[in-house]
């Protein structure tokens, strides 16, 4: 005798389609690229990238940084960072020295430009061109919980010879 499957038993065996829609990764990098898009037009109006932007952002957080801090903070890599840093120096927004304590560290500060740039509400003209009004909050905290995720449980996995 033949055995019978209901449709929810066939359901079950059929391989699930993949679509790239349910990929939470596909999300989080395709908002990204519409990020840069929607950041755009604002940024340009500042003569500024994003990577400069939040370099900006970072040492408003915290001046007179190490490089290799600030590029901690940002998951950037020196000879990324580097030259990004030298063409916020040319425009004026910040200024880059030696440790006076250890000569091979070179510590980045604010001018007053650059701090006179992150007080001119650049933020909030970033934050409406996300398009998400009162929800911005609520998305941001969930979006910061996930990277946080997704740092520690990538920092808690040993290395893989």
């Amino acid at each position: 005798m033949p055995v019978t499957r209901s449709p929810k038993a066939e359901a079950k065996i059929e391989p699930k389609v993949r679509k790239l829609s349910n990929f939470l990764c596909f999300a989080v990098y395709s908002a990204n690229l519409a990020f840069g898009r929607a950041y755009k037009p604002v940024l340009d109006a500042v003569g500024l990238t994003y990577t400069q932007y939040i370099a900006l952002v970072a040492l408003s957080e915290a001046d007179e940084q190490t490089v290799s801090a600030l590029g901690e903070r940002l998951f950037l890599e020196s000879n990324t960072l580097t030259p990004i840093l030298k063409k916020l120096e040319q425009s004026g927004y910040i200024r880059r020295a030696r440790d006076p304590a250890d000569e091979r560290q070179v510590r980045v500060s604010l001018t007053p430009a650059g701090r006179r740039l992150l007080d001119s509400d650049l933020s909030a003209s970033l934050r409406d061109a996300c398009g998400l009004g009162e929800q911005f909050p609520v998305v941001q905290q969930s979006v910061a919980k996930l990277r946080d995720n997704l740092l520690r449980n990538t920092q808690a996995k040993p290395k893989q010879d």
